[in-house]
């Protein structure tokens, strides 16, 4: 699903409208708000969300995306509907958003939580509630990340209160996998599974065919069975953590690379939990084939982190684990 198409299905009954109601003189001033402002700012955001897709959060993506959003906001100056300032002001939230993602997916997540509060704000102008449940799935991941896993869990109820997860079964899927998350580091089980199980009964009935925005285009039964690879073995099941990564692989469609790196890192863990030491390094050598020499996001190359530490406990003399350190420390530490 193509951002921009979204984001003309979601403007271009605003901008009829604008256009409908505005005076001719006014449509002649160079200070009204056209159909064109709002295509070009949604080609913007599209494009950022691509090149995300290729290179990961980086400090570049986050000041094109707060440059977005000051631009967004700075057209409110000029001439248009009610509806189109709200668009405007969803735009503006979007960017902000996309900031944030840049800042947690390169593993700084200090400026993190300052992107989201505002990104937050900026939806609740828009009226937008698919917007505030971007920003609260980005707030429960971040969260999470930090440790703070109290406000993982809440942040991701309130993307559950939202008026698109209440109304899409897709939407709310997510949302309750993201709780289930919360709940594994917690370790909370019985509360685990019964996020789990309302995530996996509202992705069934969801229409997997219908449009959907980039931001959430990732979602579907491969990254379910990634969290809940996650959650499984958070919860000191690595067995069930390793079936579930291999269900995540074959569901992953192959253009997700970075996708497919991430399950195949989890994947790697899971083994070595296990004890199989010689397979779980095969299996985290992998993730630099499947990276083929692309930059490693922080997020994945903390992930490889864990899995050296785990490899150095588990076996701390093995002479597959300091080969292993060997060949591929260079490759995961390099920002």
């Amino acid at each position: 699903m193509h951002r921009r198409r979204f984001c003309g299905a979601a403007t271009g009954t605003a901008v009829a409208v604008a256009v409908a109601v505005q005076p001719a003189a006014a449509l002649s001033r160079p200070s009204h708000i056209g159909t064109a402002d709002v295509i070009r700012l949604c080609e913007h955001v599209e494009n950022l969300v691509a090149l995300d897709a290729q290179r990961g959060g980086h400090s570049s993506l986050e000041r094109a995306a707060l440059a977005g959003a000051a631009e967004a906001l700075n057209l409110q100056k000029k001439s248009a509907t009610q509806r189109v300032r709200q668009k405007l002001f969803a735009l503006a939230s979007d960017f902000t958003a996309t900031a944030a993602w840049s800042l947690i997916d390169a593993g700084q997540l200090d400026g993190a939580g300052k992107h989201l509060d505002r990104a937050l704000t900026l939806a609740g102008m828009a009226q937008d509630a698919e917007m505030t449940m971007q920003v609260w799935n980005l707030r429960a991941m971040l969260a999470r990340q930090q440790g703070e896993y109290v406000e993982a869990v809440a942040a991701a109820q309130a993307a559950q209160m939202t008026t698109v997860a209440r109304r899409s079964p897709f939407h709310a899927s997510l949302a309750h996998a993201r709780t289930a998350v919360g709940h594994a580091h917690q370790g909370d089980r019985q509360a685990v599974l019964r996020s789990l199980g309302r995530a996996e009964d509202a992705l069934g009935k969801a229409d997997m065919a219908t449009p959907r925005p980039t931001w959430i285009a990732f979602y579907g039964p491969a990254e379910l069975h990634s969290l809940t690879a996650t959650i499984r073995d958070v919860l000191g099941e690595p067995a069930e953590a390793e079936a579930a990564s291999y269900r995540a692989l074959a569901a992953l469609p192959k253009t997700y690379r970075r996708n497919r790196a991430w399950i195949t890192a989890r994947l790697a863990l899971s083994q070595l939990h296990q004890g199989d030491v010689e397979e779980a390094c095969t299996t985290s050598g992998d993730v630099f084939t499947i990276m083929n020499g692309g930059p490693l996001p922080g997020r994945m190359r903390r992930l490889l982190g864990d899995f050296q530490r785990d490899l150095i406990t588990t076996a701390p003399s093995s002479r597959i684990a300091q080969e292993w350190a060997d060949r591929y420390r260079t490759e995961w530490s390099t920002p």
